[in-house]
């Protein structure tokens, strides 16, 4: 059960809810959860010594769920990245299937991310731009048993300076230096330093490697408010 369930039926103080942040990384989602007033537990099967929160090495796949008043998930995003559908590789994992699954027995609201392109369900899709980020870095987001709130609209056309945070490096959003002999426009983008994308995507803590496969906390914090507002009036209610 829920540490705030048992804390409310003997009558004691709230605390800040839990969630459990698997898949978790380097911890940009958990940052998000944490400012919009959750407690986070991060597992990952990878050792992640830049975590902020609470860490645990281990199968996400097979952690115990209970004890948690919400999850969230990011399993890996590989299979669908672009840069896959580009090189058409097969050996990467398909857990997004076998993590719902999970997270439905779970009994808890929950939420699980991806990059577009992953078969997801009941989504929303929020863009970086429309929350103060330096990113456009457009992510799915996946949820079940609250409500969410409609996302910010893109800006159309994605104007401004903003910069691309990916496979290891980072790079300027590029100008058109001309047109491809087979169609299209030749894009120039210039390599910037790591700190540029730590201030891009709002991540101070981690390094380059660990940013290119991470999310803004921006996200998140969006998400955990409604979450933390479901929390609340459900608990309000019993």
């Amino acid at each position: 059960m829920p540490l705030q369930s048992v804390l409310r039926r003997q009558g004691k103080p709230m605390i800040r809810p839990q969630i459990l942040d698997l898949f978790c990384g380097a911890g940009g989602a958990a940052m998000g959860y944490h400012r919009a007033g959750f407690d986070v537990v991060g597992v990952d099967v990878q050792p992640q010594p830049h975590y902020p929160f609470e860490f645990h090495q281990a199968d996400a796949m097979t952690y115990p769920l209970g004890g948690f008043d919400a999850i969230h998930a990011s399993p890996p995003c590989q299979l669908y990245s672009v840069a896959n559908n580009i090189h058409q590789r097969s050996d990467h994992p398909d857990l997004v299937p076998a993590t719902r699954e999970r997270l439905n027995a779970a009994g808890v609201p929950w939420v699980m991310e991806n990059v577009p392109g992953a078969p997801m369900l009941n989504y929303i899709v929020l863009c970086g731009l429309t929350l103060g980020c330096g990113v456009k870095r457009h992510r799915l987001f996946e949820y079940s048993g609250f409500w969410m709130w409609g996302p910010p609209p893109c800006p159309k056309g994605h104007p401004g300076d903003w910069l691309l945070v990916f496979g290891h490096t980072v790079l300027t959003r590029g100008k058109v230096a001309g047109k491809a002999k087979g169609g299209g426009n030749v894009i120039r983008r210039e390599h910037v330093g790591t700190d540029r994308g730590r201030e891009a995507m709002g991540i101070d803590w981690m390094t380059r490697d660990e940013l290119s496969q991470a999310i803004p906390p921006a996200y998140t914090e969006h998400i955990g408010a409604a979450l933390r507002e479901h929390l609340e009036a459900a608990d309000a209610a019993a």
